[in-house]
């Protein structure tokens, strides 16, 4: 009995000790501090450098982030709302102007990834109502906290690590602004995509997600990679429909992008 006494002791007190270096999740900003402390070595054996490590150590808790994950209420609409919403007769009017600016341009994307500009310029449109609103929050500190929180840890970790490690190639900084839940640039990419899928269109040596032509640059290789089919179609039930859940998982998000898409390319 006293052996197994100790032993019980022993596997505790080893709980506590491992417990003291792996700092939880958690639902408020109290622990955050704490589990920055704990995600940096974790960041470390995923190679971030020190710039990287900097960033998250300066990262603060983003209480506007959290507020908004718990808020999300859009994708619930109907689709002739979640339209109406998004601006969707506004998209399409200024997306035809735009195709028919930049012909070369989207010319050269289809050419290379096999998008057709109206795809891209609907995600454009969409995402950040083309440029002119890429976000008020701190890119770093949004994807951190969301990886913090305890509702989709496993998920935001990966985007976390990739925002970390466009600190340390300084593609962004702890400064960079984004929306509410880490996305970046013209298109709104989550970082850890930013890192995987980032093209320098204009061979200037570095993607900028906040220069147009590297974004959709960006975005058609992400679309070609998640398994486009050039020269098919993406309405619904037609090959590439399926593709745009890559983009976002929400069903009328998909329906919108196809309906606009096809107004924009005709």
């Amino acid at each position: 009995m006293r052996i197994l006494q100790i032993s019980a002791i022993a596997l505790v007190a080893s709980f506590f000790s491992s417990a003291s270096f792996a700092a939880s999740c958690g639902n408020t900003a109290a622990g955050f501090e704490a589990w920055k402390a704990s995600f940096a070595k974790t960041a470390k054996r995923a190679g971030v450098k020190r710039p990287g490590l900097q960033a998250l150590s300066n990262a603060r808790y983003a209480s506007r982030t959290i507020a908004a994950d718990r808020n999300q209420k859009s994708f619930r609409y109907s689709l002739e709302k979640f339209m109406q919403v998004r601006g969707s007769e506004t998209i399409i009017a200024q997306g035809r102007k735009r195709r028919a600016r930049n012909q070369a341009f989207f010319a050269a994307l289809e050419k290379k990834y096999g998008v057709p500009a109206g795809v891209l310029i609907a995600i454009h449109g969409m995402e950040t109502a083309f440029g002119n609103f890429m976000g008020d929050s701190q890119v770093v500190s949004a994807i951190v906290t969301l990886t913090y929180d305890c509702r989709r840890s496993a998920f935001f970790e990966p985007h976390a690590l990739g925002a970390l490690k466009l600190v340390d190639q300084g593609a962004i900084t702890s400064a960079t602004l984004g929306a509410k839940h880490g996305e970046l640039g013209h298109t709104q990419f989550l970082p850890g995509n930013a890192l995987r899928f980032g093209v320098d269109w204009d061979r200037n040596g570095r993607v900028d997600f906040y220069n147009l032509e590297d974004a959709l640059a960006s975005t058609a290789f992400f679309l070609k990679k998640k398994g486009w089919k050039r020269g098919k179609g993406y309405q619904q039930g037609e090959p590439n429909f399926r593709v745009l859940k890559e983009w976002n998982a929400a069903t009328v998000y998909q329906q919108s992008l196809a309906i606009m898409g096809r107004r924009i390319d005709q």
